[in-house]
């Protein structure tokens, strides 16, 4: 990858450091492509799920307009096909469903060559009490298990790339749980969607955290992110009013972000140079987040940067898929 622009060469080089503030010249209404202005992705190639709605659509977007070739996965697949359309060039479509484990095992089999870029973008949001077959609640099932499946079926593809990244989009809402081990799939305590959202969330920043602990040898990073408030279809189980009292508790008083300004964290830490050498971390707003402080709904909290929750997580998701 190459970039015009000379705060590349401020980025951190180590995965166990924070990048330097001055590494991140973006703010909150910065936009995908302004993030890859500059950037030449020929060559590369790049995995979107969910990559036919929301900010999906603008993440496959912007990496398509850099050169990479991007392969939208998704469970519709006439969706894909309209959005690799309008998109223009540079755009496949797959099936997958991540709740599926037959449909991940697939996608992931049917993968050859080197992939660069793994974006963990597809997900479910407070929905109704739902289960897979196996009897696994479904937001969890789905936003971390899915992906943690495809990433591992996509491990020798990633190895193979030299210097790949994998994006695990998060959400500011991981600060309402921790992964709660002795009953993640609520089978004991009464099932709240907000909770379970929230849980799925944490995991998918310990899953970062995880791959670094497990892939640096292989060249692998990994970085989670919230994209900020962006009004998709993510939200299609969440009510205009709860929206509403959501932002409000939260002193929300910024507008909603466009779907280009909420891709721009996740194409930040697909392709940019700036992030080189960063993993392990949490995004928000195109930067480094801070931890997270009691009375905001900014940064990240400690337990999903906990490497040893990271491990055990790896450990239980393992045990579960294979069982």
């Amino acid at each position: 990858m190459t970039a015009s622009t000379p705060t590349a060469s401020t980025a951190s080089t180590s995965a166990s450091t924070s990048a330097s503030s001055s590494a991140w010249p973006f703010g909150w209404e910065t936009t995908a492509s302004e993030v890859l202005a500059g950037v030449d992705l020929t060559g590369r190639r790049a995995v979107v799920t969910g990559g036919a709605s929301g900010i999906g659509i603008e993440t496959a977007r912007a990496l398509a307009e850099a050169g990479a070739e991007v392969t939208i996965a998704v469970r519709n697949v006439d969706a894909g096909h309209r959005t690799a359309a309008d998109i223009g060039r540079n755009v496949l479509v797959a099936p997958l469903d991540l709740a599926d484990r037959a449909s991940v095992a697939a996608f992931a089999a049917n993968w050859d060559g080197p992939l660069h870029m793994l974006v963990d973008n597809a997900g479910v949001m407070a929905s109704p009490l739902a289960r897979t077959p196996e009897g696994w609640e479904m937001q969890f099932a789905t936003n971390h298990l899915g992906h943690f499946a495809l990433a591992d079926g996509l491990h020798d593809a990633l190895a193979l790339a030299g210097g790949a990244r994998v994006v695990s989009v998060s959400s500011s809402a991981h600060q309402r749980s921790p992964v709660v081990f002795e009953d993640i799939h609520f089978e004991r305590r009464d099932y709240e969607p907000w909770l379970a959202y929230g849980q799925s969330k944490t995991a998918n920043v310990l899953f970062a955290v995880g791959i670094t602990q497990r892939w640096a040898d292989d060249g692998i990073a990994a970085n989670a992110l919230h994209p900020g408030g962006i009004r998709t279809n993510l939200q299609r189980y969440v009510s205009e009013e709860e929206l509403q009292q959501l932002r409000t508790a939260a002193g929300s008083a910024s507008p909603w972000k466009t779907p280009q300004q909420g891709a721009a964290t996740s194409v930040l830490l697909a392709a940019s140079p700036l992030v080189e050498g960063v993993s392990g971390k949490y995004f928000e707003d195109v930067a480094e987040a801070a931890i997270h402080q009691p009375g905001t709904r900014t940064g990240v909290a400690a337990w999903a940067l906990d490497p040893e929750a990271a491990d055990r997580l790896w450990t239980v998701s393992q045990l579960t898929l294979s069982a």
